[in-house]
C-alpha cells in the first residue's frame, strides 16, 4: 500500500529550509557589495559569501530532490532549483571577469527570484509522508468490517 500524504501547515521542512538559506546568503552578497563601495573588508566578504551562496544553490538542489523522490512531491521545485544553480553559476563567473554590468543586474534578478521561491513555499501546505496512528487506525478498523 502507497503510502499518502497530508498537509501540515506551518511545517518547517528541509527544502523550505534550504530556500531561505539561500536567499539570506543572497541577501548578504548584496549588502557586501555596497560595502566593496566603501571598504576593503567588503571585498573579502563578498569573496566569501559567493562561496557559501554557490553552496546554499546546491544544497536547494539538494533538498529539492529529496523532497520529490523519497517525499512523493512535485517534481517542479527540481527544475527551479537547477534553475537557480545555473544563474548563481552564471553570477560566479561574471564576478570573477569583473563585469559588473552584468553581474549586478543579474543578482538583482536573482535575489528577487529566491524571494518569490521563498514566498511561493512557505505560502504552499507542506508535505508529510507519514500518518498519524488515530488516521491509520480508523482505516484498519473500516477494512476489518468490510
Amino acid at each position: 500500500m502507497a503510502t499518502q500524504t497530508r498537509a501540515v501547515p506551518g511545517r518547517i521542512t528541509f527544502l523550505r529550509v534550504a530556500i531561505a538559506l539561500q536567499t539570506a546568503t543572497i541577501f548578504f552578497q548584496a549588502v557586501t557589495a555596497g560595502m566593496l563601495l566603501s571598504s576593503s573588508l567588503g571585498a573579502e566578504l563578498h569573496d566569501a559569501g559567493s562561496k557559501v551562496m554557490y553552496g546554499a544553490s546546491m544544497l536547494y538542489v539538494l533538498a529539492a530532490i529529496l523532497a520529490w523522490r523519497p517525499g512523493g512531491g512535485s517534481p517542479r521545485p527540481i527544475l527551479y532549483a537547477s534553475g537557480f544553480l545555473v544563474l548563481a553559476s552564471a553570477q560566479v563567473a561574471l564576478g570573477i571577469a569583473h563585469v559588473p554590468s552584468l553581474h549586478v543586474p543579474l543578482g538583482v534578478l536573482i535575489f528577487g527570484l529566491s524571494v518569490l521561491a521563498l514566498g511561493r513555499a512557505l505560502a504552499a501546505p507542506a508535505e508529510s509522508g507519514t500518518q498519524s496512528r488515530g488516521t491509520r487506525r480508523s482505516e484498519i478498523e473500516l477494512m476489518q468490517y468490510r
